[in-house]
């Protein structure tokens, strides 16, 4: 079997369609050259390794001698991976979403050989089926249209071009207060699902933001229904279908509205976010099982997305063997042969298995004769005690199953949140071996993706390529400013201010303000798109306006927080209006608007972890932690306003400051923690 071009590439999606006998093109001059001198459109495909319509596509079409003549015929045909190139992917998504009212991978778009899209959807069957057009009409109108219809693709690029270019614009105004924070958590409230967690109906995805979000809320107001809909939504996730209960982490999303039939494949960016909210809420609620599942989740991502290098790999795939699901799915027939009488009892009961199966087709909604495991109740002591035995019998069979497809490349983004997550697990449990990992993984990146003041946003067999992102930027200042926190090594802070210089100087729109999604020089597609609405992960610009107040805070350099003001002022009637959706750049506005304090601890030798176990315990979101050793100028060298304060009476002193300003010291632990556990408006 011949290969096509993309046997070059490192991207496992690309690779997985080397062998189509579609001529795919990766984006690349040479296929845009290409078209424009064979006058050709564009069909340009983009998906990503673990999407399983991507998958029915392939198999369906592009492996399909009859359609691959088509497409080979009538177009040049591209194929992007969008985890390496989000920017391609959120411009044409945006397209898709303007044209069709939806979107989704795959993603599909024909355009001009200059990049202009004409024709915009998603999943496209190879016949058609259910009202949606099929492959083999859609090519032949198109090439029709093409040829005979220029002025009406020309008509259409024009009326695309002028929505994408109105999608650019955003309504400016001063930085939001917290009217709009107030709106926003009503908004999640009415969307709330009293019986099973979660915010409206099916598909249900886990928004860990918005858990971090309403934890906020509650700690601002000490209204109890913020914090009771988190601790809900926590504990029904984690009982669900949606949670892998034999080999631990958290599958994409729930195909129904009560967290039982997931969407399978795992992503590296749903265990660091979800890690992070079953850690806050831990904080917050004391839920044991919420401990338990932050630890799991650790446990998955140990033994399953990591490097031996320090880093962490992308994601799992939903298929095995052409089927979604099929290594996590059970039929009570094989549980009884590998368990005894009375253990498959207690799973296939306790676990709501069924001999005719629990598990839908998701087109048919037909029971399939599989079951997926999933718990109606917290296990006692002794059930988990008794269900520890049999998890490992089982996951010993599962184990022997063709695994899905491991996604292996290395993302900076996903990287940076995992590394976050690690960071403040191990701050708040204690946990040394987390902080390793995260310390680890923040030294792969520096060592494999840093270059010359050139970050990069993938990393593949000892290659590192494709210029970083606002996403690749914003989050690994994060994670810096997190590991400063949880380790009080001011090497982080240093690298959190030299970064966000670096984002500034390639990103910043320095006329109307916020960070471009991509840099400054970068690939012009059909224009510079600004990110602020949260998707499955949060956008570049919300975590960059907390990440900078909370910079600002640290080192007494308000240039920070004017970045970070100027962002809220630019997004302003959208944070406004819409905040529910973007949720974590509404905990910046819940962060400058709740008196933040910055808490400086001064001693003469290094921190007892007493002192740091206690502190770090405490869900206090509205505060910056910073230690000054009383000997060593370190920290006076980046946090200039820490230079007048010394230890008194011999012994740990605390400063409590607001808004630079600081209140008399003191020494007593307990009176520390009486102004972290403070509600910030009481």
């Amino acid at each position: 079997m011949s290969l096509n071009r993309l046997q070059f590439e490192k991207s496992p999606y690309l690779l997985q369609h080397k062998n189509n006998p579609v001529d795919w093109y990766p984006w690349c001059d040479e296929a845009f050259e290409k078209a424009a001198s064979e006058n050709k459109p564009i069909f340009l495909s983009i998906g990503y390794a673990t999407c399983h319509w991507c998958h029915v596509m392939e198999h369906e079409s592009f492996e399909d001698e009859e359609i691959a003549k088509l497409l080979n015929d009538t177009f040049i045909n591209i194929k992007v991976d969008r985890e390496e190139r989000p920017d391609i992917d959120s411009t044409y998504m945006t397209v898709c979403q303007m044209v069709t009212g939806h979107g989704g991978w795959p993603l599909t778009i024909i355009m001009t050989p200059d990049k202009k899209p004409f024709f915009a959807g998603t999943y496209i069957p190879k016949e058609p089926r259910f009202q949606r057009v099929g492959l083999k009409q859609l090519i032949p109108g198109i090439a029709g249209m093409w040829k005979y219809e220029p002025e009406k693709i020309k008509k259409a690029t024009q009326s695309i071009q002028d929505g994408f270019d109105r999608s650019l614009e955003f309504e400016s105004g001063m930085f939001p207060g917290l009217e709009a924070v107030d709106y926003a958590a009503e908004q999640l409230t009415q969307r709330f699902d009293n019986e099973n967690g979660g915010f409206g109906t099916a598909p249900k995805f886990p928004s860990p933001h918005n858990l971090s979000f309403l934890l906020r809320q509650w700690f601002a107001t000490k209204e109890d229904r913020f914090k009771d809909s988190v601790e809900k939504t926590l504990t029904k996730m984690r009982l669900g279908g949606i949670w892998d209960h034999l080999g631990f982490g958290f599958h994409r999303y729930s195909t129904d509205k009560k967290w039982l039939l997931p969407h399978f494949e795992k992503m590296l960016y749903d265990q660091a976010l979800m890690m992070i909210a079953y850690t806050e809420g831990w904080q917050v609620t004391g839920n044991p099982l919420f401990k338990q599942t932050v630890f799991e989740i650790a446990d998955y991502v140990s033994n399953n997305l990591s490097h031996k290098n320090g880093s962490f790999f992308s994601a799992e795939d939903a298929d095995s063997d052409g089927e979604e699901g099929k290594f996590y799915v059970w039929e009570t027939d094989e549980i009884d042969k590998i368990l005894s009488n009375e253990e498959s009892d207690f799973f296939k009961t306790t676990f709501n298995m069924l001999h005719e199966g629990n598990f839908e087709d998701e087109a048919t909604k037909q029971l399939t004769g599989k079951n997926i495991p999933f718990l109606t109740d917290v296990l006692t002591d002794a059930k988990s005690a008794q269900f520890d035995a049999i998890r490992e019998k089982l996951l010993i069979e599962r184990n022997k199953r063709n695994h899905p497809l491991l996604d292996d490349k290395i993302l900076t983004d996903w990287n940076a949140l995992m590394i976050v997550a690690l960071a403040k697990a191990g701050s708040v449990f204690d946990e040394k071996v987390f902080t390793n990992k995260a310390k680890n993984a923040f030294d792969f990146i520096e060592e494999h993706l840093i270059s010359e003041e050139q970050l990069f946003h993938r990393y593949k067999e000892q290659e590192s390529s494709i210029n970083a992102f606002a996403d690749d930027y914003s989050f690994l200042i994060w994670a810096a400013i997190e590991l400063y926190e949880a380790t009080f090594e001011v090497n982080y802070l240093k690298k959190a201010i030299s970064l966000s210089e670096q984002f500034v100087e390639k990103f910043w729109d320095s006329k109307d303000g916020a960070f471009y999604l991509s840099d400054k020089n970068s690939e012009e597609l059909l224009g510079k798109q600004k990110q602020i609405y949260d998707g499955a992960i949060p956008s570049s610009n919300s975590v960059a306006m907390l990440s900078f107040i909370k910079l600002s805070r640290i080192t007494g350099d308000t240039k920070f927080e004017e970045y970070a003001n100027s962002i809220g002022e630019y997004f302003s009637t959208d944070l406004i209006r819409s905040g529910s959706s973007i949720t974590f750049g509404l905990q910046a506005v819940q962060f400058i608007n709740n008196q933040p304090k910055e808490i400086v601890i001064v001693d003469c030798k290094n921190l007892s972890p007493e002192i740091t176990s206690k502190i770090s315990s405490v869900f206090s979101p509205f505060k910056v932690c910073l230690f000054k050793h009383s000997i060593k100028k370190e920290l006076e060298e980046v946090s200039n306003f820490t230079s007048d304060l010394h230890i008194i009476n011999e012994s740990t002193t605390f400063y409590c400051c607001t808004d630079f300003t600081c209140e008399k010291p003191f020494n007593d632990i307990v009176e520390l923690m009486n102004i972290l556990n403070s509600n910030s408006l009481a």
